[in-house]
């Protein structure tokens, strides 16, 4: 199981290969408008930007609507050096149109139109379509998302899609676009989740329009409502986040949902291919293309869910919580996407959920039945593509059925990696989450004091948001004293503390500290933005004392319960 931090490849900081924008475009290459069918009813321009029902097809053609004014705020610098680009391309004026939306600027072999893809909705494994707006489900999917770019950058495909493009025939009427507040956010959170070591979505550029505003409902300032309480405008704002595809668990189940039904008679193909495409696509290095068509399948539903149970054990590890955790937003390559009501927990609190709209389903400590439930609507989809091998439907459902003992063991090897077992002792780890819930610490401060392995109580004291009583006292220093002893029986104290480090990261996101970088942005000042790049670059890492003093400490009185800070809608 990959828990700790991903190092850097040889070929991460070699010399950009890449240094104009008409380099860049030669890497187009187009695998999923030339494999998959497009929607037979969408337009060839892709100017298709009214809410409609999409009936078939994996994609549709979406020309997206470039942000007026475009002003560069940040791009990714880990990502453009992965990718072999030279830094100097990101202020390169056509590549900045480009991801703002201006896809005209596009030259053979790219293409001079985007994509667009739907998808189903299931809720904790229960089927919706309440909440489209034909009835049917057939008008969900990337209402704002639209990809523009898909190619190969030293021998790795990657797909680059514009958050905040303009509206698609998804859209439910809406405007198709997202604000400055959620697009840095997106921006930073990538990043930042790539330097822990948690698959995730990447992020290339973020870009704001100095003319274009959207409004949205927010929360005043010092609200304590639950729910926005004011209307604010915002500047429209777009996030390139990028990824090996962006094939869901819910856009399986929208064509397994259309087979089963018999919506027409192309159904069942529509979702072979798709998942053949799935295959070549995330999975290809790890599954033979010369095994019959079932076995791949098979060995698919083996690897999402080793895939997923890992990243889900990676979340609990760094303290994330992905508040709305629906099949739509769970990607079928088994990384994190959709950072849209997601927080970190700061006070522990296995209930700790920042989304106003997410409820105790998508806790921060739910999310392992969460990911049991998205798995169930994948193994379902899939499913239907071995209804006539017995032998095959047999091992699949063994492997549906071994999910919750596959979670236990990804959960169980990430607390031993976390207090520096070799083995998990329950009764020790359940004792901890006890403790740390009596005494309200502080999630990542708390565990990184315990990576130093201190041999007195005060230390730790440092990381709680309440003081102690002596009883509670002597509790934890019978605890202490078990888990210093269970660890020295594994080797030197100093190699123990140093691996923890590399697992409990020192510096985490908290959100009273992001929402100054947005808010600061707003007024044209990027420097917070540049600042907390830095910073979460090196996560695990000892930074200054003035870093330290200004990012690594508990969460002021004045931040709980606070609107947008604590808790927060989706509106982005």
């Amino acid at each position: 199981m990959a828990i700790g931090p991903m190092k850097a490849t040889s070929s991460t900081f070699e010399s950009p290969t890449t240094k104009t924008f008409t380099e860049f475009l030669q890497r187009a290459d187009y695998s999923l408008m030339d494999s998959l069918q497009a929607d037979p009813q969408s337009t060839v321009d892709g100017h298709d930007y009214h809410p409609r029902q999409v009936f078939s097809g994996h994609y549709v053609p979406v020309t997206p609507t470039a942000i007026p004014s475009p002003e560069y705020i940040a791009h990714s610098k880990s990502l453009f050096n992965e990718l072999g680009l030279s830094h100097e391309l990101a202020l390169d004026e056509q590549f900045r149109r480009l991801f703002s939306g201006d896809i005209t600027v596009a030259s053979e072999p790219m293409r001079p139109v985007g994509w667009a893809t739907g998808y189903a909705l299931s809720i904790y494994g229960n089927e919706y379509i309440q909440q489209c707006p034909f009835g049917t489900g057939n008008g969900y999917g990337d209402g704002r998302a639209i990809s523009v770019f898909e190619g190969l950058f030293n021998g790795t495909r990657w797909e680059m899609q514009l958050k905040g493009g303009g509206p698609t025939p998804y859209c439910r009427g809406a405007d198709g676009r997202a604000v400055l507040r959620s697009s840095v956010r997106e921006f930073l959170v990538q990043d930042y989740m790539q330097a822990l070591g948690v698959p995730t979505s990447r992020s290339l550029t973020l870009f704001v329009s100095r003319s274009e505003t959207v409004r949205r409902p927010w929360y005043g300032e010092n609200s304590k409502s639950i729910d926005p309480d004011i209307l604010v405008e915002n500047p429209a704002a777009i996030t390139t986040r990028v990824a090996p595809s962006f094939l869901r668990v819910g856009q399986l189940e929208l064509f397994a949902r259309r087979a089963r039904s018999n919506e027409h008679q192309n159904a069942l193909n529509e979702l072979q291919t798709i998942v053949k495409h799935l295959i070549e696509r995330n999975y290809r290095q790890e599954i033979d293309p010369c095994l019959p068509f079932v076995d791949q399948v098979v060995e698919l539903a083996y690897l999402f869910r080793r895939r997923l149970t890992s990243l889900v054990a990676n979340w609990i590890r760094v303290g994330y919580c992905q508040g709305n955790f629906n099949s739509d937003n769970c990607a079928a390559g088994g990384f994190t996407l959709d950072y849209g009501p997601f927080g970190f927990c700061e006070l522990f609190d296995p209930r700790f959920q920042p989304w106003t709209g997410g409820g105790d389903h998508f806790s921060f400590f739910n999310q392992p039945l969460a990911a049991q439930a998205n798995y169930q609507m994948f193994w379902t989809a899939i499913r239907l593509l071995l209804a006539d091998n017995t032998k095959a439907l047999a091992r699949l459902d063994e492997i549906r059925d071994g999910f919750g003992e596959a979670m236990s063991d990804e959960m169980e090897a990430m607390w031993s990696k976390k207090l520096g077992l070799v083995t998990y002792d329950a009764t020790l780890v359940n004792e901890l989450l006890q403790l740390m819930n009596l005494s309200k610490v502080d999630y990542a401060i708390f565990f990184r004091k315990l990576s130093y392995i201190p041999d007195q109580l005060t230390a730790l004291k440092e990381s709680f948001y309440m003081p102690s009583s002596e009883q509670v006292d002597a509790q934890w220093s019978s605890w202490l004293e078990r888990w210093r002893h269970g660890i020295t029986k594994s080797g030197k104290l100093t190699v123990t503390s140093e691996v923890m480090k590399r697992i409990n990261p020192k510096y985490t996101w908290r959100e009273w500290l992001i929402a100054p970088a947005y808010k600061k942005a707003e007024q044209g000042d990027y420097s917070l933005i540049n600042e907390l790049q830095t910073l979460f670059s090196n996560p695990y890492d000892e930074q200054s004392s003035e870093v330290e003093a200004k990012y690594n400490r508990l969460k002021p009185k004045d931040f709980f319960n606070a609107g947008g800070i604590s808790h927060y809608s989706c509106s982005s």
